[in-house]
Formats: structure tokens, sequence, C-alpha cells
């Protein structure tokens, strides 16, 4: 009997030790992992503050540029009076773009998308046509000084 006892007290030990070290591995495994999975999250939030830097940025430009506008028409009429708000509104909305974190900002946007789906989504679409026409605008710019850095000269001719 003292030979049956004998194996299982040898082996007994040997589990124990390769439980803890699967315990250390795991443990290990699950450190490296939230590790990575912080630095992850860093970048990803660098880079939309980044991002939310540069719209913010954009959109104080496009206030500007209404600015410069309402101030070039003639003065108290509807649409000077109408570029002024709106350029109002977009510098506000820069100022508030720049001073909330990005969660707040989706909490909020996801907010008024539930309250007013209609004028989101209308304001959505007007925010698609814009950037379609200042991309095609700038493909046409672009287009067009590439044809005129080609186009040859008079003297070109000789």
């Amino acid at each position: 009997m003292s030979i049956d006892n004998k194996p299982k007290t040898d082996q007994q030990p040997l589990s124990d030790q390769a439980r803890q070290q699967a315990e250390d591995l795991a443990s290990q495994a699950k450190t490296a992992t939230d590790n990575l999975a912080q630095d992850a999250a860093s970048v990803a939030t660098e880079q939309a503050q980044v991002a939310k830097s540069s719209v913010a940025d954009e959109v104080s430009s496009v206030a500007s540029a209404l600015r410069t506008a309402a101030e070039e028409m003639r003065s108290g009429s509807p649409q000077e009076r109408t570029f002024g708000q709106i350029a109002e509104g977009l510098a506000d909305a820069s100022d508030a773009m720049r001073e909330k974190d990005l969660s707040t900002m989706v909490h909020d946007v996801s907010a008024f998308a539930r309250k007013n789906p209609l004028v989101f989504l209308g304001g959505a679409a007007l925010v698609g046509f814009a950037a379609t026409r200042f991309a095609k605008a700038s493909n046409d710019t672009a287009a067009q000084s590439s044809r005129a850095q080609h186009v040859p000269t008079t003297g070109d001719f000789s």
C-alpha cells in the first residue's frame, strides 16, 4: 500500500506546480492584454483629440468666412443678418468642440438626435451636401491649376 501512496504524493506537488505556473501565465497574459488595450485606447483618444481640434479649426474658419461675407453685404439686409447669425452659431460650436471631451460630445449629439430626429437628419444631409460641394470645388480648382501649368506659352511654339 505504501507503493500506491508514494506516486500520489509525488504527483501532487507536480500538479500544484503546473497549476501555479498556469495561473502565473494567465495573469501575465491578462496584464499584457490590459496594457495593450490601454495603449490602444490612449492612441485612439489622442487621434480623436487631433481630429476634434482639426474640425474645430475648420468650423472656426467657416465662421470667419461667413463673418467676412456678412460684412461685405448691405448693412441690415436679411442675408447679412442670416450670415452673421450662422457665423456666430458656428463660432460657438467651434468653441464648444474645443472645450468638451469626445465622450460628452457624442452623448450630446445622441441626445439631440433622439429629441430632434428630423432636424438632425436635415442637418446631416446639409453637411453632406456642403462637404460634397466643397470637395468638388477643391477638385475643380486643382484641375484648373494643373491645366494652367501645362498650357504652352507663345515662346514654346518655336
